[in-house]
């Protein structure tokens, strides 16, 4: 069998792929930095002496997630395990102030990109579980798509939207015997508070005073879930730091004078 895995280039997507290399699973990997998920592909094998094929990969491509699709129909037809991981936050702006061009940018990776590769990949983890396979499609949401908070609106809106659709992919998929977890993560520490404020200083600010989740944190849950016996599917995982009781409440140790 062989996980896939989009937005591996780093955070959760690459802890993910470092903890399926670690169990012996092959590997295919992809993300828009080429150079980093074949950086990442390298280490994975070298460390783990399985294979890893990484390309390149942009999600919201609908044109080009068809083309990887069908060019690489052979490699693809070994996958059992989908990880639709790509996704991100854009700024963080009140409705009435927001900038369109972000709302597009996490419309288009979040829901969009995730529906591309589902679309592209189900009939084929169709008929992998009908030869057998043990099939599984987890999809990393966000506290975010459970509850709303200041500004969140459209990244909110989101990750509502992967709730939804692993809700509907389970009912769709009901009798092929491939099951569908959501896993969603509070604050955890990866490159996602500096991507949405496009500040590092920001961003290390999310985190001050407390201890986020981190990238391996969210991976040892997913290879926890699709570790679980066939006829047992975790269909939902939300996972908080101890230090974050809720989307707005953290408790933060008080600065030192």
């Amino acid at each position: 069998m062989s996980v896939f895995i989009s937005g591996a280039s780093s955070g959760i997507g690459a802890a993910c792929a470092r903890a399926f290399g670690a169990a012996g699973k092959e590997l295919v990997l992809v993300a828009r930095r080429k150079d980093r998920v074949q950086a990442l592909a390298r280490d994975v094998a070298k460390a783990h002496g399985v294979q890893v094929h990484a390309f390149q990969l942009d999600v919201r491509d609908r044109k080009a997630v068809e083309s990887f699709i069908e060019e690489h129909a052979g490699l693809l037809s070994a996958v059992e395990v989908l990880v639709n991981n790509a996704g991100l936050a854009a700024g963080l702006s009140a409705i009435q102030a927001g900038n369109v061009d972000e709302w597009e940018r996490m419309i288009d990776t979040n829901l969009k990109g995730l529906l591309y590769v589902s679309r592209g990949l189900l009939p084929k983890l169709i008929e992998k579980s009908a030869r057998g396979g043990n099939c599984h499609v987890v999809n990393i949401g966000s506290v975010a798509g459970r509850w709303t908070y200041p500004n969140g609106n459209v990244y909110c809106a989101t990750k509502f939207g992967v709730r939804a659709l692993s809700e509907s992919m389970r009912l769709d998929l009901h009798g092929t015997g491939i099951r569908v977890t959501e896993i969603a993560p509070g604050m955890a520490e990866t490159e996602f508070s500096e991507v949405r404020l496009g500040d590092k200083e920001k961003a290390k600010a999310v985190y001050a005073g407390m201890r986020p989740l981190s990238a391996e944190d969210v991976a040892e849950t997913v290879l926890w879930c699709v570790g679980r016996p066939k006829h047992v599917n975790i269909q939902e995982l939300v996972v908080f730091p101890t230090d974050q009781s809720s989307v707005t409440l953290v408790k933060r140790a008080e600065a030192k004078a």
